[in-house]
């Protein structure tokens, strides 16, 4: 009868338990791996034998059988070496006493037996949780951020002899002594690089991305250049609350699969991409699919600055992810989906030289060069920025930074609004995101707001998805004000926040 031992495979973020079956048989000596395995999990019958011999473990004469289930899904990492050594060991008879009931074993194993990490490691984990397993081993690791999971036990082991001996009770330690974490940090002024008091002028946009991050608004920002669109966009993530537990997860996990560093999860991520990125970065992908640029800016902020100069295909894949919140990746051999829950930041000119609108330079560009630059960022695009602003330069001996809010003061307001929110709608969702029956069941307007709305969706020919963003944006202004009903002068707010603007002569990029 085979031997059984679980352990954890992964499909994105998503994890399923998977039955490491091991069997001996009579027959040419030799491991066979079944059950869908890629090329780096076939190559673990060498790394788990060369363990086996290192431990003193030899199966002479016989044919090891280990079937991966279930198995009609693929198996994409080496993270089975451990449960791979394990069952051949218990099958050997090697291992006398019993594994432990409800156990999982992660980790890929080196030639002498010690067991390292890879990648994946903490959605493994939780998915490990999420499966109800009640014991769960996997590699020492100084900077793991868990050592403790509720309702489960985790036991970090450095060899395979390790692990043989906890099963008779003669290792006691398992969590790291030491775990190096920033979970439970705060956010601090030192953790971003800039702060809107020392930021001169732009009161109105202030306000603007003030409202953008209580309720998870997209704003699409446009002006000359140097009028302090990219700016601003920089220092928006430090007016953002700081991440909750579970969003802390999910960012961190996506970080681990992708392999990039990131040293403060605690508080939302910011990402900015060249507009000379390439879809597959923006978006994810590859054979083997990772994480984009809009998954790794999940719970965060994805600011694509000249946003007019990324390929209009490459733009037009992000209204899926806008939508739903979520990117999803299909190849031959697999399906997988990443979260991708962002606020969106754009930033543009006006036109191509840039100067449209201006009060101090005169715009070069011909109507036809001016609405085919605008045309670059298509219309269902635009449809999705909930607010539209329009910036202009300021003058530096006008203004002065006295009386400027700091990003503190500001992102305690926005935390806030967040937590009305989550109350609200009984989870981690934002105003944004709801979906559109909460919304109306949670915003009553009078027949004289209806008969506003009406008139200023004929006048600039709001499609329905703008009418709904407008409610949404009043939600949030209200969420701000600490108040339940909608007031006039919110939903009159929230309406100029979305408005297009037009020069005296020539339409910009945010009229259509």
């Amino acid at each position: 009868m085979a031997t059984i031992v679980s352990s954890i495979g992964l499909k994105g973020l998503e994890g399923y338990r998977v039955h490491v079956e091991v069997q001996l048989m009579p027959g040419v000596e030799g491991v066979s791996i079944v059950g869908l395995p890629n090329a780096s999990v076939k190559e673990s019958k060498d790394r788990v034998m060369s363990a086996l011999y290192a431990n003193d473990c030899q199966i002479p004469d016989k044919k090891v059988i280990i079937n991966l289930s279930p198995a009609e899904q693929q198996k994409n990492s080496p993270i089975f070496d451990l449960a791979m050594a394990i069952g051949a060991m218990y099958e050997a008879g090697v291992i006398q006493d019993k594994i432990p009931k409800g156990a999982a074993f992660l980790g890929v194993l080196s030639l002498d037996g010690s067991i390292k990490p890879v990648g994946g490691m903490l959605p493994a984990v939780l998915a490990a949780k999420n499966e109800g397993f009640s014991i769960l081993y996997l590699p020492w690791m100084e900077d793991f951020p868990l050592s403790r999971l509720g309702g489960m036990e985790l036991r970090f082991v450095r060899t395979l002899r390790e692990v043989i001996e906890s099963f008779s009770g003669q290792l006691s330690v398992f969590n790291p002594s030491i775990i190096s974490s920033n979970i439970a940090e705060e956010p601090t002024s030192s953790d971003y690089k800039r702060d809107f008091k020392h930021i001169l002028g732009h009161e109105k946009a202030k306000r603007a991305l003030e409202i953008a991050a209580a309720g998870g608004h997209n704003v699409l920002m446009s002006g000359p250049p140097g009028c302090g669109k990219s700016l601003l966009a920089e220092t928006f993530s430090s007016i953002l609350p700081k991440l909750t537990e579970d969003a802390r997860y999910e960012v961190m996990s996506i970080y681990q699969l992708s392999g990039l560093p990131n040293k403060a999860f605690h508080i939302a991520p910011f990402r900015n991409p060249h507009h000379s990125s390439s879809a597959v970065s923006l978006i994810g992908g590859g054979s083997n699919p990772k994480p984009g640029e809009v998954s790794l800016a999940h719970r965060g902020v994805l600011f694509l600055d000249e946003m007019a100069e990324f390929p209009k295909r490459t733009l037009d894949m992000l209204r899926q992810p806008i939508e739903t919140g979520k990117v999803t990746i299909s190849r031959a051999s697999s399906t997988v989906t990443y979260p991708a829950q962002f606020l969106l930041l754009g930033a543009m000119n006006p036109c191509p030289c840039g100067y449209l609108g201006s009060r101090h330079f005169y715009c070069t560009c011909s109507p036809n060069q001016i609405t085919a630059y605008a045309n670059r960022v298509s219309g269902p695009i635009q449809d999705r920025m909930d607010i539209l602003l329009y910036l202009q330069a300021v003058a530096l001996n006008k203004e002065t930074m006295e009386g400027n809010e700091e990003s503190e003061v500001i992102r305690g307001r926005v935390t806030k609004a967040r937590e009305r929110q989550y109350a609200r709608y009984g989870a981690e969702i934002l105003n944004a995101n709801v979906s559109q029956e909460w919304i109306l069941e949670h915003v009553k307007l009078s027949s004289d707001q209806q008969k506003m709305v009406q008139q200023w969706s004929t006048q600039y020919n709001w499609s329905t998805r703008v009418q709904m963003k407008v409610l949404r944006i009043a939600r949030t202004i209200a969420d701000l004000q600490d108040v339940h009903a909608i007031s006039n002068e919110s939903l009159w707010e929230a309406m100029t926040l979305r408005r297009t603007v037009k020069s005296k002569e020539q339409k910009t990029p945010l009229a259509r």
